[in-house]
């Protein structure tokens, strides 16, 4: 579905286009980019300022990848895949102009908001807990249920910013350059790199800086998140709707170790200057990919849909030198980038036997388990909570421009959500995330419509009846049913919906598992160990993201470090070390 609109008509035409000559592959580019999602494009930015001649080949009618804006329904644009924007790196805003290529952004404030069901509400009248950047409000709202947790919030949220702070560089620094560091046994090549890889330092210093911090951090990365949230806080509203941040895209529960730092990392972000707030791109997600394109065509790079790679083209001695599309076109380059999950790249593109034993037998090992629905609805009217109702019918109120927790009352109501999930059934009461972008964004639904996003597991890849059309339909009756009990006339206002069960998100997206994170969030598959680390990679920084085995192929999606979410810090990475590996060819 070609919904997205571009104001430069020659970029359309390129980007939608491509089977007509001129608007087709040439034969030849110094680099070429497998998949147009964020991070592909964030890479072709960088390498194209950079002179370095670029094309990106998108498999779908629309760039994008996951963080695409279609029509799915008449007069209602979904952000059908990713939905709100926080993580995407503020370099790369910077360096790429994405404010002059067009990207705008609606912040939202207040940020969160739990409504409790009717049997929840107790004798105070405490009926849900908003949460926003206001201080003295969350005082109010947290008190509602616990002064205690009140008094210990603020407490909570600058321990986790000064932890975000000093862990926020490691984002940019590339696991095979501090490989190379590490294994450097002299101090005047390590002092060489600390001067020429600034990233290096930079991450050091930071992370010095935690002091007296540094068991806290230690238990973020490492403890569950009941831990964590159990010796912070009592009330239970206030802790599952904390915790949904460590569970969001992971298939664990909250006894789960490690689960914080997926918690931290959905706090890393930035907008506007302000750490930790998120927002809509005006238009949706596709605004954010549509102006990562406008900047990378700006400067000459070639962006192709409708262009499926086929296979990965290896020389005599091993090297990757272009891709084979579907229709047998073969294109050259010198080096080759791959925005696809590491399995489809390593086990899909690559003939059988190309990589080392160990490698492989890591990489059909990495975790790609999903728990995630998704679930795009256009709805006739404003949804309207018991919990806070509106003045004044239709009319917005703070809370409807915030990440709505549904069914987190009680920690418990999560942990039993996975319980059923992980005997391979739909979960019977899931955990629901609701976002009204078109709240704040008027472009995206016809007036007095709106557009509801729900982000919903925990769903199994298989469960027992499979995912067939009936299997969609009583999932989705069974979200809109508990919908209805905080919201009553939700179900009467669907115009109409679409449903995306982790299948689907693989099937249309490539995503696989439908994994929204290319791989699970798990210390076991970050930094050195993302997307895979076998035995004795640690002596081989080569072979580590964003470089791969492969000699000239890199990975610069999500699956490489620092991971998921709309952040383009991998497709950044991947740049700097594509740009490298070119210099020292041309000084050889």
């Amino acid at each position: 579905m070609k919904s997205q609109i571009l104001r430069n008509s020659k970029l359309s035409r390129r980007l939608f286009s491509s089977k007509v000559d001129p608007y087709v592959p040439k034969s030849e580019y110094d680099v070429v980019i497998i998949g147009g999602g964020h991070n592909g494009l964030v890479a072709a930015g960088y390498l194209q300022r950079s002179g370095i001649n670029v094309c990106v080949l998108e498999k779908r009618s629309v760039v994008g990848g996951a963080a695409v804006t279609e029509e799915i329904i008449p007069s209602f644009k979904f952000s059908r895949a990713s939905y709100v924007l926080s993580l995407l790196r503020p370099k790369i805003y910077k360096d790429l102009e994405l404010k002059k290529f067009g990207l705008k952004v609606h912040l939202r404030n207040p940020s969160s908001y739990t409504p409790l069901s009717e049997k929840f509400w107790n004798t105070k009248k405490a009926r849900s807990l908003t949460l926003g950047q206001d201080e003295a409000f969350n005082f109010q709202q947290i008190s509602q249920f616990s002064i205690k947790d009140a008094e210990a919030y603020t407490k909570y949220e600058e321990q986790l910013q000064r932890i975000v702070q000093a862990l926020d560089p490691l984002l940019d620094l590339s696991p095979s350059t501090a490989m190379h560091f590490v294994n450097n046994s002299s101090i005047w090549g390590k002092l060489s790199l600390l001067f020429n890889e600034p990233s290096i330092a930079k991450a050091g210093v930071s992370l010095a800086k935690l002091g007296p911090e540094l068991p806290a951090a230690w238990q973020l990365l490492m403890a569950p998140v009941r831990q964590i949230l159990d010796r912070w806080f009592e009330s239970e509203p206030l802790r599952a709707t904390l915790a949904t941040d460590a569970l969001i895209g992971a298939m664990h529960d909250t006894h789960a170790p490690g689960g914080g730092y997926v918690l931290l990392h959905h706090v890393m972000g930035e907008l506007e200057g302000k750490r930790g707030a998120w927002g809509y791109p005006e238009g949706g997600m596709g605004a954010v990919t549509q102006a990562l394109a406008s900047s990378a065509t700006s400067h000459g790079a070639s962006i192709f849909t409708d262009q499926t790679v086929k296979q990965i083209l290896l020389d005599s001695c091993g090297r990757a030198v272009g891709v084979v599309t579907a229709d047998g076109r073969e294109i050259k380059s010198r080096l080759v980038l791959s925005n696809t999950t590491a399995k489809v790249t390593f086990l899909s593109f690559l003939p059988s036997g190309t990589l080392p034993e160990s490698y492989e037998k890591a990489v059909r090992g990495i975790d790609y388990t999903s728990p995630v629905t998704k679930i795009n609805v256009a709805v006739s009217r404003l949804p309207n909570f018991l919990a806070d109702p509106c003045v004044k019918a239709g009319q917005p109120l703070p809370h409807h421009q915030t990440t709505i927790h549904l069914n987190c009352e009680d920690m418990s109501l999560l942990d039993e959500a996975y319980e059923d999930a992980k005997r391979g059934q739909v979960s019977k009461r899931p955990m629901i995330e609701m976002v009204i972008p078109s709240v704040l964004d008027k472009t995206i639904a016809p007036e007095g419509a709106h557009v509801c996003l729900l982000f919903t597991q925990y769903t199994p890849y298989d469960p027992p009846a499979g995912w067939g059309e009936a299997a969609k339909e009583e999932y989705a009756a069974k979200v809109f049913d508990i919908i209805e009990e905080y919201a009553p006339g939700f179900k009467d206002s669907v115009v109409g919906k679409e449903v995306l069960p982790p299948p689907d998100l693989e099937r249309i997206f490539g995503l696989t598992g439908g994994n929204i994170f290319h791989g699970s969030m798990g210390l076991s598959q970050l930094f050195l160990c993302r997307p895979v680390t076998p035995a004795g990679s640690l002596n081989v920084p080569e072979a580590m993201a964003p470089m791969t085995p492969v000699p000239g192929l890199l990975l610069c999606g999500a699956g490489a470090h620092p991971g998921g979410g709309v952040m383009g810090a991998p497709g950044c990475l991947a740049a700097d070390a594509a740009k490298t590996l070119l210099a020292k060819r041309r000084r050889r």
